[in-house]
């Protein structure tokens, strides 16, 4: 087999932590064609299909390590042992690694959702500043934000309010980096996603976009809570660009920097995304029900002009793209058993 000239021993190295879920596996796909030698660190917790298109790329490699457990992650002469893995220099850390969303979080308990997300977190930052890498992206979430005060749009400054589980171990997880790493070596940069959509390696159908035209599909009923609240949405596919360009920025730029990952075009009600659902999914009938106590209490807006402004960040898929590739992907047979637990963190733990 023969590869492209790129394929060298000196292209930078990033280590991926949860690189076979739903944005790692996409990540590792877009570093790799930009020249990258990628190492995914991942405790298959979802199972690993979705990297076995890069198994035999020269540039990746993989290994399944609990990133909690500081014997399978540590800093030596010459970089970062990951795993039974030789020892590397690594120049940048991507952190995805967590017990992710509210449902997921919930369903573990307290216990396990702050051994993974914050502790793990603790450590994996500990063996990167060891090792002195110079960069570590955090993946945290815009539901810190919690609820957006009369609908003005939050900015990476405004206060935070969670409203679940998983958004008090991200923000915790957020001070260590930001306020208790100050004069290391290896620089926190913190990312605050949208609410993802679209297609990937790893599919999710718990995402709000995805889950409903999947159920769009397959019952041809919505049932909607909560129905003027309002979300931004990303597609995966731009937030894997969005940290290719946090691992290029100047440190000087991007550094110890918390930035909003999404566009203002991306801001929508429950409602409007029921009717871009029902354009592209004819015959979709629509019950609407109260939410009075309990579920993900989030109602925001988010302004995205940091990164845009900084990094040049501009996502090129709408949510509209997102639907119409997400029925195409179910309504052409490429994915069988989309109703299956696997397809959604919290039920797949469960399990």
């Amino acid at each position: 087999m023969t590869y492209l000239a790129r394929d060298r021993d000196d292209a930078p190295h990033a280590l991926i932590t949860g690189g076979a879920g739903y944005i790692g596996s996409l990540l590792t796909g877009v570093l790799l064609y930009a020249g990258w030698r990628v190492t995914v660190a991942d405790d298959l917790l979802f199972g690993g299909q979705s990297l076995l298109g890069y198994w035999h790329h020269p540039r990746f490699h993989f290994a399944k390590i609990d990133v909690c457990d500081p014997a399978q992650l540590q800093a030596e002469a010459g970089g970062l042992r990951v795993g039974a893995l030789p020892t590397r220099p690594v120049d940048a850390v991507v952190h995805l690694a967590a017990i992710v969303g509210f449902p997921a979080c919930q369903m573990v308990g307290p216990q396990v959702a702050w051994r993974y997300n914050f502790e793990g977190t603790r450590r994996v930052y500990a063996a990167a500043e060891a090792a002195g890498v110079p960069r570590l992206l955090f993946a945290s979430t815009y539901s810190n934000y919690g609820l957006s005060p009369d609908g003005v749009p939050v900015t990476e400054d405004s206060p935070l309010n969670p409203q679940s589980l998983y958004a008090e171990t991200k923000i915790a997880s957020e001070q260590f980096l930001l306020n208790e790493t100050a004069g290391g070596q290896t620089a926190p940069i913190v990312y605050r996603f949208a609410t993802l959509f679209g297609v990937s390696p790893r599919m999710r159908f718990d995402l709000i976009v995805n889950q409903f035209v999947l159920e769009a599909l397959t019952r041809r009923r919505l049932v909607i809570y909560q129905r003027g609240y309002a979300r931004s949405f990303v597609h995966v596919r731009d937030v894997a660009d969005a940290v290719l360009l946090a691992l290029q920025a100047p440190l000087d730029e991007a550094g110890r920097q918390v930035f909003n990952v999404g566009s203002d075009e991306g801001n929508y009600t429950k409602d409007e995304i029921v009717a871009l659902v029902q354009r592209y999914v004819e015959g979709t009938q629509i019950e609407y029900k109260d939410l009075t106590f309990g579920g993900d209490m989030r109602d925001i807006r988010v302004s995205f002009a940091r990164i845009r402004r900084v990094l040049g960040f501009q996502p090129r898929l709408s949510v509209e793209d997102g639907i119409r590739e997400v029925r195409d992907v179910l309504v052409s047979g490429v994915i069988k058993d989309a109703l299956d637990s696997q397809y959604r963190n919290a039920q797949f733990i469960v399990q």
